[in-house]
């Protein structure tokens, strides 16, 4: 009777606590023995198990295509449980992209620039699972992405193809290198986008001083093969051609002083200047320093063929054709959208632009979950205009047919927010707010005025319309919002925090993604930086060179890149760059 009752009592705190469960070691005080009880399957864990199946199946399914800028500001920012994320990307990486040009002289390694994203993800304590794949293609009838592995070996008899179904999809695919069909560009031409192009580049440098210093070559082919060109005068161009410069004086000239005489470093830009998206007084100064330095800048000129040995150039003012020998010549003009991109592009409709087209909340136009961030999209900003009529109906509550000021002011802050070229129009105009606009345009403010004047008034807002560059700063943020987005998602869902919708009823769900600039640095050599920084402000010099130093250090993804860049500085400082053709 005794045994029974302690068995009995034994089961129901066993029940009651299942984590005790599964191992009960018993000593029998009439054997001396040892006895085992388990619990294997308590009925409670079936009914957790149940709930917790009913809780995963309640997730939406988040698929981000790719681990760039955008991807991981995104995968960084992200804080909500509600969402099933995967990720599928080539790279199984986060690269720190404005340090690329460091790499290709050795100033800085190139694993200290990179962060595997599987260590991203898991810091962050999110359930995020990461595919190394290419996504070839995106079908958002089915809501699917089909994917093939990036390894060479056949996986499963299906080469490693895949699909994945989604319920929102983040295309942060990035671009590619923009040749403009140029002859010959893909088959001699470096690139800098990636860290095997950095790495390829690094060890063509060192080829090329190599080769020009066996006995075999004659004079004029050692003038050739130490003459690098850099065909685009943008930030990556201007930055790669800093660097080789400082390689080449600080630290080649004393491994190679034979052949040292002979190297010359060629920028060709097809508009008037270089480094053209800056103030003028950085491009001039750019500009001065690399004519002090002795690196030739042609502008004015563009690349028409590529051959294994020459380039083709034809100058924009007077159709002169030149040919110009070469040893390495790195292709930086531009970007451009990937295949898959492109042919996305063409199911959807905007097979006639050149990136994908959004709306101000980062939504694909024309496809629902469908959202894309970075360089392989661009934000097509709704025009004044084109709402003029439902703005001006809104602002009418009276229904009078016209409105006055105090009617238009109720909206004010709706039709800014919504609209961001308003408060670009107001700065042209050296303007403090709207209302100056409008008692320039009325003649007596307190009047009430017809649509036409109002169209008037509002007219020339629109020619302020820019689109937002293709940098990393802009990436960044478009993640970071749009992860905000998500987190909120029910929330706003429920209490709407957007602007009014002039087309329809009631308030957006969110605000507009608004880009906020923090400046450009243009590192130009010698320890010096050019920075264009917020409110117009330019610093030029070696104190510039450390704040680049500072926030490139502190912009690094994790602690373990911080120390690996910072400690590469020190080690170039002190020992030098290293030459080794790996």
């Amino acid at each position: 009777m005794w045994g029974h009752s302690f068995y009995e009592s034994a089961s129901r705190l066993l029940r009651k606590h299942p984590s005790v469960s599964k191992l009960l070691v018993v000593v029998t005080v009439s054997g001396g023995g040892l006895a085992a009880f388990h619990e294997t399957t308590p009925v409670h864990t079936v009914y957790a198990d149940s709930v917790q199946e009913d809780q995963i199946a309640k997730k939406k399914k988040v698929v981000v295509l790719g681990t760039g800028w955008a991807g991981v500001s995104f995968l960084k920012n992200l804080k909500s449980s509600n969402y099933d994320v995967e990720v599928v990307s080539p790279k199984n990486y986060f690269l720190f992209t404005p340090l690329l040009p460091s790499v290709t002289c050795g100033t800085v390694e190139a694993r200290s620039i990179v962060e595997p994203i599987r260590c991203i993800t898991k810091k962050k304590g999110l359930e995020v699972q990461f595919r190394e794949a290419v996504c070839h293609k995106i079908d958002p009838k089915k809501k699917k992405v089909y994917c093939r592995s990036t390894q060479d070996t056949n996986l499963g008899g299906k080469h490693g193809e895949f699909s994945v179904d989604y319920d929102y999809l983040i295309i942060a695919m990035g671009a590619q290198s923009n040749t403009f069909n140029t002859p010959g560009v893909e088959q001699y031409a470096h690139f800098l986008k990636g860290i095997e192009d950095a790495m390829k580049i690094r060890q063509s440098v060192i080829n090329c001083f190599e080769r020009a210093s066996l006995p075999c070559v004659s004079e004029e082919e050692r003038k050739n093969i130490l003459h690098f060109v850099c065909v685009g005068g943008g930030p990556a161009g201007v930055e790669f051609a800093a660097e080789l410069h400082d390689f080449v004086k600080e630290d080649l000239a004393k491994l190679y002083p034979s052949v040292i005489d002979r190297v010359q470093i060629t920028v060709i830009e097809a508009s008037d200047h270089i480094l053209n998206m800056f103030d003028k007084r950085i491009t001039a100064f750019a500009e001065q320093k690399f004519s002090r330095d002795g690196i030739d800048v042609k502008t004015g000129s563009m690349v028409v063929k590529v051959t294994d040995k020459e380039l083709s150039t034809k100058e924009r003012a007077t159709g002169k054709v030149s040919h110009l020998p070469y040893g390495m010549v790195l292709w930086a003009t531009g970007i451009g959208p990937r295949p898959e991109v492109i042919d996305f592009m063409k199911q959807i409709g905007q097979s006639n632009r050149r990136v994908l087209a959004t709306d101000e909340w980062l939504r694909v136009e024309g496809c629902d979950g469908v959202y894309a961030l970075g360089d392989c999209a661009t934000i097509n900003q709704r025009r004044v205009m084109e709402d003029i009529v439902e703005i001006f109906r809104t602002a009418d509550t009276d229904k009078s047919g016209t409105l006055n000021l105090e009617e238009f002011q109720e909206i004010m802050d709706d039709l800014v927010e919504r609209y961001p070229q308003l408060e670009l129009h107001l700065k042209s105009k050296q303007m403090r707010n709207i209302d100056e606009l409008l008692e320039k345009s009325w003649q007596n403010p307190t009047a009430e005025v017809d649509i036409e004047t109002f169209k008037s008034a509002l007219s020339q807002a629109d020619s302020q319309m820019k689109n937002l560059p293709a940098t990393a700063q802009v990436a960044a943020q478009q993640g970071a919002y749009l992860a905000n987005c998500f987190n909120r998602m029910e929330e706003c869902e429920k209490y709407p925090e957007g602007p009014l919708r002039f087309r329809g009823v009631g308030r957006h769900c969110f605000q507009p993604f608004r880009y906020k600039h923090f400046g450009m640095f243009a590192p130009l050599g010698g320890e010096q930086t050019a920075a264009h920084l917020p409110g117009d402000w330019v610093s030029i010099g070696h104190s510039t060179q450390w704040l680049w130093y500072s926030v490139y250090a502190s912009k690094l993804v994790s602690w373990r890149t911080r120390v690996l860049v910072v400690s590469d500085w020190g080690r170039r400082f002190v020992f030098g760059r290293d030459s080794s053709r790996l």
